[in-house]
């Protein structure tokens, strides 16, 4: 998608009549509604400045496409100027286009702080953002990478209202490499913008190129899938066993044949906690991107995604993506989607601010089946923690019989996790109630270290000394207590409050700018400085450590004059799970479940609640006390 496309020299008369952003405005209203106020005003601002430059420098026989939309996630290049550059090479400069006047160091290694959205927050540096798109294009888009002339792609940023000063945070040392591969140009350095873009595009009719990248032939290279691949294998930690093997292999053997076969595949593969499920699922996207199979790995969690992205780097982050980024994927589009957490699978990718031009019509679980020849589904029907989230093996299995798909289901049982005790699990899942079947003594079954502590500030200090042994671990919560935003200075506010103990939840996702050190929420599990804040379940979900310590809170309470857990919505703070009419304590069951079965080596709990912490000890043996 792009909302304009044209001559260079019609461009820049569209800016000088004022034209340019009602014409994007009409163009956005047949995919969307109305665009925002700034974006309008930035169109407005911003494209009658990059006009000037392109007169400037007599480009007017090249292709400007503006709004130029990267396939399978919402981002949109600016624009992307084409032409080609006097030796006769075809080339495409995406450009990022800023109206900042103000711009702060940032303690990220590739952002920096400006006002934005109502206050001063993070963002990438233009370079680094733009840099970001012009890879995505050279590994994605077929004409740049497969064609006998590949297009070449250029990048840079301009930010025409801001104006360069000494120690400007924009020219840090830490970016200048990056600004060699993808410069910045301010106000005060038109003659260096001009010359770069005349170097690029400068000869030749540029509307051929423009039409070989507006056909829009994306699959990701043979290069980019070795790339993530190595980066995925070179990892000792994902090593194979028992019947996760077998389940791998028979994912590879559905993916031979689902590709060439009319018939699609569908691979079922369950699991409960710690049986391997997303060690499984990422072998299978290293080792079929290897083969050469375009392959994404897909996910409803926000945390385990970004983490992932971190890892990998900023090259290949288009292959791991969202459960709702495929409404508009073309059919068969993919070859293999491996879906990790299917659980957290929803009746539609759309929402109540979605136009009705842009909802698919389709459930969002008939997304992901038509936009690959072979999905892969990992699940845990007890792992589903909102309401909305409906994804089960029955509903997944339902839908493949509808589509006349092959299916073959296969179930994890070995336990990788709690130090190899599927003991652990079975007296969690029974304490809990999730499990029907009799309630038993745990009795450091398997040497996992399970232990209750009287006060949080003993469970932190616990965890704590195990981290600074070497291993890893978290405090998590149940959501109990309020999530405020950051203070004006970044910090966090300490929300988490039991007794004298008071601690900050991890950085809400919406948060401004952060103090140094403090690492944004998607990162909490991975970042060394998690350990100073509280997570929750939607930001441990789908990770391990050595040691989890776990805050039980007020929202389930055991009962004993009942013998039956109770849900308290009123000592819930999830806005969202409080909305559940009938589930509210199935879905705090499972968020304990959730949270309880993290660790690898030990879980440390504390109770907020006295009965329920009484229940929980005469269920551990004595000596364990």
């Amino acid at each position: 998608m792009r909302l304009y496309a044209n001559h260079c020299k019609t461009f820049i008369e569209d800016c000088e009549r004022n034209q340019i952003a009602e014409k994007l405005r009409t163009s956005f209203q047949l995919y969307a509604k109305n665009p925002s106020p700034s974006e309008f005003q930035s169109w407005q601002n911003s494209l009658r400045a990059l006009a000037l430059i392109f007169s400037r420098a007599g480009l007017t026989n090249q292709g400007v496409m503006l709004e130029f939309q990267l396939p399978t996630n919402s981002k949109r290049i600016d624009c992307l100027l084409c032409g080609f550059a006097k030796d006769g090479t075809p080339t495409a400069v995406a450009i990022e286009l800023k109206q900042w006047q103000t711009c702060e160091e940032s303690a990220g290694d590739n952002e920096v702080s400006t006002f934005i959205n109502g206050c001063v927050r993070d963002v990438l540096h233009p370079s680094a953002q733009v840099a970001r798109y012009a890879s995505y294009l050279r590994d994605n888009h077929e004409a740049c990478y497969a064609d006998e002339t590949p297009i070449e792609v250029a990048a840079c940023a301009y930010l025409h209202n801001y104006h360069s000063h000494p120690a400007d945070p924009l020219r840090a040392p830490k970016f200048s490499t990056l600004l060699e591969t993808a410069p910045t140009f301010s106000a005060d350095d038109i003659d260096e913008f001009v010359k770069f873009l005349v170097d690029r595009v400068g000869g030749g009719d540029g509307l051929e190129v423009l039409r070989r990248m507006e056909e829009n032939r994306y699959r990701p290279s043979k290069k980019l899938m070795d790339y993530v691949a190595s980066v995925i294998k070179n990892n000792p930690e994902y090593t194979l066993l028992d019947e996760q093997q077998v389940a791998f292999d028979a994912v590879m053997t559905a993916a031979r044949r689902g590709v060439h076969d009319r018939q699609k595949q569908i691979i079922i593969i369950k699991g409960g906690p710690g049986t391997g499920k997303s060690v499984l699922a990422i072998n299978l996207v290293a080792s079929l991107l290897s083969s050469h199979y375009s392959t994404h790995y897909v996910t409803g969690s926000k945390a385990f995604t970004e983490t992932l992205r971190k890892i990998i780097g900023p090259r290949g982050q288009e292959l791991f993506t969202y459960t709702n980024g495929y409404v508009d994927a073309q059919a068969d589009s993919v070859d293999v989607l491996v879906t990790d957490e299917a659980h957290r699978i929803r009746d539609v990718s759309s929402n109540r601010f979605t136009p009705a031009n842009k909802k698919s019509g389709l459930k969002q679980l008939e997304e992901l089946i038509a936009a690959a020849r072979v999905s892969v589904f990992f699940i845990d029907d007890h792992q589903v923690v909102r309401p909305g989230e409906i994804g089960s093996v029955a509903y997944i299995r339902e839908y493949a019989e509808k589509h006349k798909c092959a299916v073959y289901e296969s179930e994890l049982e070995t336990q990788f996790r709690c130090n190899g005790s599927d003991a652990f699990v079975r007296w969690i899942n029974t304490m809990l109630g999730i499990d029907d079947r009799p309630r038993f003594e745990w009795n450091d079954h398997d040497a996992f270290d399970f232990r209750i502590f009287q006060s949080p500030e003993a469970l932190e200090n616990a965890i704590k000394d195990k981290v600074q042994a070497g291993a890893t671990g978290r405090l998590a919560a149940g959501f109990c207590w309020p999530w405020s935003d950051p203070n004006k200075d970044g910090t966090l506010q300490a929300d988490v409050v039991l007794g004298n103990f008071s601690r900050p939840w991890n950085a809400r996702p919406d948060s401004g700018r952060l103090a140094a050190g403090i690492p944004k929420s998607s990162l909490w599990a991975y970042h060394p400085n998690g350990i100073n804040q509280v997570g929750c379940v939607y930001t441990a979900q789908g990770f391990e450590f050595d040691y989890a310590g776990i805050i039980f809170g007020q929202d389930l309470r055991f009962d004993p004059s009942q013998d039956a857990w109770v849900g308290d919505k009123t000592k819930s703070h999830d806005s969202t799970v409080k909305k559940s009419k009938d589930d509210f304590t199935r879905l705090i069951k499972n968020t304990y479940r959730v949270l309880l079965s993290r660790g690898m080596k030990g879980c440390y709990v504390c109770f907020a609640d006295a009965e329920t912490e009484a229940y929980f000890r005469s269920h551990v043996a004595e000596a364990l006390q």
